[in-house]
């Protein structure tokens, strides 16, 4: 028994000291890469989008490198334009995007357009931001946003529960989900996540592992609100099937 326990502080004390090292160099080379991407939405979006891509790619291989997270796709990522809805457990698969899509638009909390440098960074990338107690000019801000996304032939990408939740929760979905499927009427594909498994929320000590992203069979448009919203919430939780 005691030495099963010595075991088990061992396996922590590493993960810390991961975790340590791991904050340190990506954090350290973020701040570099969100730099050059505020100077580029200054001076040149082209270098603000692959500063975005470099800093997504950067985040995959540190935590590879330094966490030993590995990341496994099961299925095929459609060349179409669809409604990505995406679980949400961990800041990982919001940085991970833009490796994972190319040039997405990401549907996110007005809070964050507000943060220093970053936010006008983001705006300027063309990132998609809704105000939940905006009512509807909001929401027609967030649909014209959208529509010329389609235009540009941008992936656009949402996270239904609204945050990020701990693995193994499955909150209901966010009103605004169902209303911009509605109105964009395009088909969905739901993508579950578990990378709340190797970066929990609200710990401060990530832990090696696999962080797998299932790629759900697409869901036509035009269905029911009762209908997409128990489909989608249904796939994007796949990975939380033997969890309460």
């Amino acid at each position: 028994m005691a030495a099963q326990v010595r075991r088990v502080d061992r396996v922590i004390a590493m993960a810390a000291l991961r975790t340590i090292l791991y904050r340190i160099i990506f954090f350290g080379g973020s701040t570099l890469h969100v730099i050059t991407a505020f100077l580029g939405s200054i001076f040149s979006v082209r270098l603000m989008r692959w500063t975005v891509r470099c800093w997504s790619r950067y985040q995959t291989l540190c935590a590879r490198w330094i966490l030993g997270i590995e990341i496994k796709i099961d299925g095929h990522i459609p060349d179409k334009p669809v409604l990505f809805a995406i679980k949400h457990e961990s800041m990982f698969e919001t940085i991970d995007m833009h490796r994972f899509f190319d040039y997405p638009a990401v549907v996110a909390k007005m809070q964050l357009a507000r943060i220093p440098f970053w936010g006008f960074a983001a705006r300027r990338y063309g990132m998609i931001f809704v105000d939940r107690d905006g009512g509807a000019q909001s929401l027609r801000k967030m649909l014209a946003q959208a529509k010329q996304a389609i235009i540009d032939e941008r992936p656009i990408v949402i996270f239904p529960e609204g945050t990020r939740v701990d693995h193994g929760q499955r909150p209901a979905l966010q009103s605004g989900f169902a209303g911009l499927y509605k109105m964009l009427r395009l088909p969905v594909v739901p993508i579950a996540v578990d990378s709340g498994k190797c970066i929990p929320r609200g710990s401060w000590i990530f832990h090696p592992g696999i962080i797998r992203y299932q790629i759900g069979q697409e869901i036509p448009a035009g269905l029911q609100r009762e209908e997409i919203e128990k489909r989608v919430h249904s796939a994007i939780n796949a990975l939380n099937s033997g969890h309460k």
